[in-house]
């Protein structure tokens, strides 16, 4: 399995840290990272982990501003991309088709190919303008998928509610996730 991890300068860093540490853990998953500019100051501002460590985590890494990486064709198969966290910058460049780094053209080419493209929005509140992007792209196949806590798992740390958005867009792989609780009914 080809997955494109995207991680954009909105708050919440820590999301695609434990992802990436959860998807290292998956056999058989080709993990392709890449990070904005802003996205690797969050992570020095947010967090205590390092690009580094990041990088040890994914099996590629691409630099945001290389429009020539093999991410950014439809040639190079992937089983989809997950953006987290995504700007309202890039949320609305992809729904835009403005491809100005390789992020929203990776995100592009999914679409364009029909893969799989989920989105985790960090913002709050919403303007309608954002929330017209959003619905452009959930009508062209994007799931929006935004880092919202559940209370029903009886969260105790922040990791907890971190580890139940993770199992939530692995979810959408069809990767299970020992970490995040679920609703038992």
């Amino acid at each position: 399995m080809e997955l494109v991890v995207g991680v954009t300068g909105a708050t919440g860093t820590i999301y695609a840290v434990k992802l990436l540490e959860a998807l290292k853990e998956v056999e058989n998953v080709n993990i392709h990272l890449i990070m904005s500019e802003w996205a690797i100051k969050n992570l020095e501002i947010e967090t205590g982990y390092s690009m580094d460590y990041l990088r040890d985590l994914a099996d590629f890494t691409y630099d945001s501003k290389d429009l020539g990486a093999k991410t950014s064709s439809g040639s190079f198969i992937t089983n989809g991309m997950v953006i987290l966290p995504c700007s309202m910058k890039t949320l609305s460049a992809i729904a835009n088709g403005y491809d100005d780094n390789l992020i929203s053209r990776t995100a592009g080419v999914m679409l364009k190919e029909g893969r799989k493209l989920i989105l985790c929005p960090r913002e709050t509140p919403l303007s309608t303008i954002h929330l017209e992007n959003m619905l452009k792209l959930s009508r062209v196949g994007a799931k929006i998928v935004p880092p919202m806590p559940a209370f029903y798992n009886k969260p105790e740390t922040i990791e907890d509610i971190v580890n139940h958005h993770v199992m939530k867009v692995l979810d959408q792989f069809e990767i299970q996730y020992s970490k995040g609780k679920r609703w038992n009914g």
